[in-house]
């Protein structure tokens, strides 16, 4: 019992210090203002200054603007899909679900370079409509140059939607079927029945992917950056980093920004989380599926096809990218001349080979602090009510509602603040040129190694809870108590016992953590500012920025993370099933 209190008090201790700390540093930072004289007061006029500069006022209704669509436009995709898997029973339909992952496999801001290739002025789309003579070929038609924001909505929403699929198919398969047969009975027409119940009784599922997705392409800071799309909040933030020394104008967007994510988390929570129908009995018997088979098959496989189509269509062209010899892809369907040298190149050249030795490195080792706290935190979360556990609990699942570009920042203000500056100082006058970098993300020669791994632990540790916890409801406690009533030791129990059965769900979680903080982006832009520190995200943001075979580069190191990705999250859905809807759930 003492032990697991202990252990309880310590993940609550850690996630405060490297989890709330940062956040409440960032806050105040938007409120302190320091005199000439050294003194700090608090002030308002920095936070007033957001909404009163027309610039951050903008990007703020920007970026509220692009959240709401790619909301919107992913529960168009997503919840028809659903509802078909739900309803019908058809060859192929499981490789097709794992399909639906796909859009998974890569972030959205990698997926922009293969959209640049087909929507450019002298991209595929406008040489396909050259040739068909529907366009003057020296007067493209300019897809993105004036719709910007479109792009970003677009490529968001083909990225994001599998969040809310996954979320809807397990929220329809925990319906008692009785009710929407009880309804049929009575003459409730389909459209009566899924708005009157269906709907109603899946609202918290909906509910926890579309917050998901909103505060994830609200806070989205890569895609905006690869469409040259400046007016959004996380750009501005990310912007004023070089000055935020000086500064406190970005620590008051980013408490903004914060604050919007929030309220808008808590008012959708209030408005639609209050009046729930909770099912007090559970179903007798499984929901009925229809079987099709043949032509019947394709009017419900075609939804299927065109989203997926839709969504890959991207990741396809960023493939073609990294194929392409430099400069042949111009105003052609298809590449004039190819080359896999990129491939080449992408384990060679020295960025981008040590971009990904760095990213193994960080991902490796956050991946080893999450493995040690998530299952131990899992545990005590299914299996006792130790006090403190509702605390653990909210602070474990507190990182998939903050946005990582907040919190990222809020690492940035953490090294500048007491003890670093001065542990910096103290290591370089010591000799210790190394540990010195360490303590620093911003200045001449930083090292954010610690709070790469740190950060990136934090922000996938609710990936491994979730996934471990859903194996832990899913296995009953009796075999624990039989194995300890036969003498067992406690740390037998979880060898011989706890772990073996739960082994897939660990697997599942610690695949998602890895791939993830492979690909992450807002942190890994934010806080490595030194091309010897680059994580591959930020690598490939640099090359497709460089003229010559750069963007060529960063194409095949995109690929390389969609393979990664690929295996990543099919293994994962193999492994968890339906259950790994409950890993993107708030």
């Amino acid at each position: 019992m003492i032990r697991r209190l202990t252990f309880i008090w310590l993940c609550i201790g850690l996630l405060a210090a490297f989890l709330v700390w940062p956040i409440l540093l960032t806050v105040s930072g938007g409120f302190i203002e320091t005199k000439s004289d050294g003194v700090k007061t608090w002030t308002t006029r920095y936070l007033a200054t957001v909404f009163l500069d027309p610039v951050s006022r903008q990007a703020l209704i920007n970026s509220v603007l692009v959240a709401s669509a790619v909301t919107v436009l992913c529960f168009i995709l997503a919840l028809p899909l659903a509802s078909l898997a739900h309803r019908f029973t058809f060859t192929g339909r499981g490789a097709l679900e794992a399909m639906i992952l796909v859009p998974l496999i890569l972030p959205p801001f990698v997926g922009a370079i293969g959209l640049r290739h087909l929507l450019g002025r002298a991209g595929s789309i406008n040489a396909a409509l050259s040739a068909l003579g529907w366009i003057d070929a020296n007067d493209p038609t300019d897809f993105l140059g004036g719709a910007r924001f479109f792009g970003v909505v677009i490529i968001e929403a083909l990225h994001l939607y599998p969040i809310i699929y996954l979320n809807a198919t397990a929220a329809l398969a925990n319906l008692d079927p009785a009710l929407d047969q009880t309804a049929q009975v009575l003459g409730a027409s389909r459209w009566t029945r899924y708005r009157r119940i269906t709907l109603p009784l899946i609202r918290p599922g909906l509910f926890a992917g579309g917050t998901i997705v909103f505060i994830w392409s609200f806070t989205e800071l890569g895609t905006p950056l690869m469409f040259d799309y400046y007016k959004v909040a996380p750009v501005q933030i990310y912007w004023g980093l070089q000055e935020v020394t000086a500064n406190p104008q970005p620590y008051a967007l980013v408490v903004v920004l914060l604050a919007i994510a929030v309220g808008l988390y808590a008012l959708g929570k209030l408005v639609l989380g209050v009046q729930s129908y909770p099912l007090t009995t559970r179903a007798m018997t499984a929901a009925e599926t229809r079987k099709v088979s043949g032509f019947s098959a394709l009017p419900v496989m075609a939804p299927f096809a065109i989203v997926l189509g839709l969504a890959i269509l991207p990741h396809l062209a960023v493939v073609v990218a990294s194929f392409t010899a430099p400069g042949t892809w111009y105003r052609s369907v298809l590449p004039q001349d190819w080359t896999v040298d990129h491939y080449a190149n992408a384990l060679t050249h020295p960025l981008a080979s040590g971009s990904i030795q760095n990213s193994l490195l960080y991902s490796s080792l956050a991946l080893i602090l999450d493995i040690l706290l998530g299952f131990g935190i899992a545990y005590l979360l299914a299996r006792t009510t130790l006090p403190g556990r509702r605390l653990l609990d909210a602070l474990v699942m507190l990182p998939l509602a903050v946005p990582g570009i907040v919190l990222a920042f809020g690492y940035v203000a953490l090294t500048l603040r007491w003890p670093f500056p001065q542990l910096a100082v103290w290591f370089q006058q010591n000799g210790w040129t190394g540990l010195s970098k360490m303590c620093q993300v911003t200045g001449q020669n930083p090292d954010p190694t610690v709070f790469l791994v740190i950060m990136y632990a934090v922000r996938r540790l609710p990936y491994i809870v979730r996934s471990t916890v859903a194996g832990l409801e899913q296995t009953a406690g009796d075999l624990e108590d039989a194995a300890a009533n036969l003498g067992a030791q406690p740390r037998t129990i979880m060898h011989r016992v706890v772990i073996p059965l739960i082994m897939a769900n660990l697997i599942a979680g610690g695949l998602l953590a890895f791939s993830f903080a492979m690909l992450a982006v807002s942190e890994s832009l934010v806080l490595a500012q030194k091309e010897s520190t680059f994580p591959m995200t930020k690598a490939i943001y640099a090359l497709f920025t460089r003229l010559g075979d750069g963007p060529y580069i960063a194409s095949a190191m995109g690929v390389w993370g969609m393979v990664l990705m690929t295996l990543t999250l099919v293994s994962a859905a193999m492994l968890m099933g339906r259950k790994l809807g409950a890993v993107f759930r708030m």
